[in-house]
């Protein structure tokens, strides 16, 4: 009822306020009694009024304020601007703007996005519950497409042992180095079918699975958020919002370091596929030499060829696929027979192997040298705090904006003159968690080869695939017998059969 004789006031306000002027003459009342302003495609009284006014019969609208207009800056600045180029102004009474006057679309986007902000916290009143639940620990999982998990009568997580040996396959296989490619092909050769029954298994699902934290026991929550709450949009979350991590949820399927291990070498791979040349991408791990034989001369990728031999039988090979493609003249790389590939991955390792202590030494230094580069910790709190400074000086310069009507150009340079800064800033402190990220990871590559060399008690005396993807992360074929194998501390050992 209230709803009812607040409407009627309104019109019969500016029936009043529209007849005192000469000059005007009143058109319609347009008003959505009881729709929501997120949206306008419930609006059908608003959708009237624009269409009256591209029909040609509306000259001028007057509105209460902008959020009755629109709680949606992309709405509320589309309609202002169609209405503007029909030569139709909006005059907003609360906030005394005329879309036709000085400024009028700068401080209306201002203005719209502060009445969006109405709408954004009635958004955020439903999620405020869900919220404390997560922080609070209290968690639902949904195991409906979650390989290893069931759930008891009660909510909770329990293990599928049938499931559960799929998952450890995969763990234990990725860290032996196989790709995702490698590792689908053998659970479609061995019958084993996906969570929801299918036979075919994808390089996604096998990522998804090794990045999935619930495996080792834990819960991330809020992975996604809605950005768009007039549209309910979800994406990743990327830091746009707080993520609730609980430890000891449930019982584990993989041991808590294992996962850490798939982690790092998830994200060592994801940085060679960036830095190295060609499409290495491409190529997964079903031999031993796949993705990691480089051409000395021109850089390109080699590739695993069969040659037939005088005796009918066939002989593998390695080739640079430059040569393969566009011939000797573009790149005049010889092929490396594969068995001399592997003869040579055991000399280099013998050799290392029975000079262990020097080797280990050399590699410490090296190591430690490049530990020494990491960023200054002063310069990293110094870059934290001017990205502070410059956030709060932004937020200022709008709420300036708002109140005291500061001339566009004046807003728009200072604007952009902060928001440009505050991205270089933080380009710069991504650049130092980067250089951290890198040399930690070497640094643990650097452990895991002094444990793969102390682990062994004699020479090796034949190819130990293991033990070359533990090692090297690529070869580079100087010529068809002279090699350089560089291990993954960054090391570089030439070979020369």
């Amino acid at each position: 009822m209230d709803g009812y004789v607040s409407a009627t006031m309104q019109v019969q306000y500016y029936t009043d306020y529209i007849s005192k002027r000469n000059d005007w003459v009143l058109v319609d009342i347009y008003a959505d009694d009881g729709i929501s302003g997120t949206s306008t495609k419930k609006r059908t009284e608003f959708l009237r009024m624009i269409d009256d006014c591209m029909a040609g019969k509306i000259d001028m609208i007057i509105c209460k304020s902008i959020s009755r207009f629109a709680r949606n800056t992309e709405d509320c600045l589309h309609f202002v601007r169609k209405l503007k180029d029909k030569g139709i102004p909006v005059f907003f009474e609360t906030e005394n703007i005329d879309t036709f006057g000085t400024g009028g679309e700068l401080l209306l986007t201002i203005l719209s996005g502060l009445a969006q902000d109405s709408s954004r916290n009635q958004s955020d009143v439903t999620r405020w519950g869900i919220l404390r639940k997560f922080e609070s620990g209290s968690v639902r999982v949904n195991t409906t497409r979650f390989l290893g998990y069931d759930k008891n009568k009660d909510g909770e997580l329990i293990i599928n042992e049938k499931e559960a040996k799929i998952v450890r396959r995969v763990f234990r296989e990725y860290l032996e180095g196989k790709s995702y490619i490698a590792i689908l092909k053998g659970l479609m050769k061995d019958g084993i079918k996906t969570v929801t029954g299918n036979t075919k298994w994808w390089d996604s699902t096998i990522s998804g699975m090794l990045e999935n934290e619930k495996y080792c026991g834990d819960v991330l929550l809020q992975k996604t958020i809605t950005v768009d709450f007039l549209k309910h949009k979800r994406v990743d979350n990327k830091g746009q919002a707080p993520k609730y991590y609980i430890e000891g949820n449930h019982e584990p399927i993989i041991s808590r370091e294992m996962f850490d291990k798939v982690q790092d070498e998830k994200e060592r791979r994801a940085l060679l596929k960036g830095n190295l040349v060609g499409d290495r991408h491409k190529y997964s791990s079903k031999y031993p030499f796949s993705a990691k034989v480089f051409c000395g001369q021109c850089g390109n990728i080699f590739k695993r060829r069969y040659w037939n031999s005088t005796n009918s039988s066939k002989k593998v090979v390695w080739q640079c696929k430059t040569y393969i493609t566009d011939g000797k003249d573009a790149c005049g790389a010889k092929a490396v027979a594969e068995n001399v590939l592997m003869d040579g991955f055991v000399r280099m390792f013998n050799r290392i192997y029975e000079d262990r202590q020097s080797f280990i030494k050399t590699m410490t230094a090296n190591i430690e040298m490049i530990i020494l580069q990491r960023p200054n910790i002063k310069e990293t709190e110094a870059l934290d705090d001017r990205i502070e400074e410059l956030k709060n000086e932004l937020k200022r310069l709008i709420r300036f904006q708002v109140n005291n009507s500061v001339d566009s150009e004046v807003y728009n340079e200072e604007y952009k003159r902060l928001s440009g800064e505050l991205e270089e800033v933080r380009k710069k402190r991504l650049e130092h968690d980067r250089a951290n990220d890198l040399q930690d990871g070497l640094k643990q590559r650097f452990d895991e080869i002094v444990q793969t060399i102390n682990s062994r008690d004699s020479l090796l005396e034949e190819f130990d695939e293991e033990i070359f993807n533990a090692l090297v992360e690529k070869i580079e074929v100087l010529t068809p017998t002279h090699f350089v194998f560089v291990l993954k501390s960054g090391m570089r050992v030439e070979e020369i059969e």
